[in-house]
């Protein structure tokens, strides 16, 4: 006779999990992503004042967006609040399949130099900068104000799928004046 252990146990368990898996309607669609394949991006330049920004290989530019910037578009991001979006040399560090402005993707703002200058003031230098869709809040806000975010470049969402399987951690990301 075969008895009943931990293993058989656990083999149950993890088949009326799968029971529960996706044959049936769902609330939320489960997430669908783009792939690329083609040349890897190695740099990202943006150009706020342009509002442009270029997905490069190398010195050829794979792809070009425009986008909208923080509320306070002019001038380098300093500190928590102030609507403007950094200047300078930062990294893709993190990307959010469940971001709220439709997908996102994260630069190292605020590195070492930014905390240490907001510091001075006895305040934060901020965090969460991205490159993101627009979600629902975006698509309401854009068409009648382009820099809508708190600091983060702003994409349509279709874009943010592009660049969002274009980029890989650790890509520099250049953004000037």
């Amino acid at each position: 006779m075969m008895t009943f252990n931990r293993r058989h146990a656990s083999l149950a368990m993890l088949a009326s999990l799968a029971a529960c898996g996706s044959s049936g309607p769902s609330s939320a669609p489960a997430p669908q992503f783009k792939r690329y394949s083609g040349p890897p991006v190695t740099q990202v330049a943006v150009y706020k004042g342009q509002r442009r920004m270029h997905l490069l290989n190398g010195q050829t530019v794979l792809r070009s967006y425009d986008f909208g910037l923080g509320n306070q578009p002019v001038g380098h991001k300093q500190f928590e609040g102030d609507g403007k979006t950094p200047e300078g040399l930062y990294f893709i560090d993190r990307f959010n399949p469940r971001s709220r402005y439709h997908l996102s993707v994260g630069i190292s703002y605020p590195n070492d130099q930014n905390k240490a200058y907001a510091a001075q003031f006895g305040r934060s230098a901020g965090s969460d900068i991205m490159f993101h869709g627009r979600g629902p809040e975006g698509n309401a806000l854009a068409p009648r104000n382009r820099d809508w975010t708190a600091g983060c470049l702003a994409l349509t969402d279709q874009e943010i799928e592009d660049v969002y399987a274009m980029l890989q951690p650790g890509v520099p990301v250049m953004l000037y004046a």
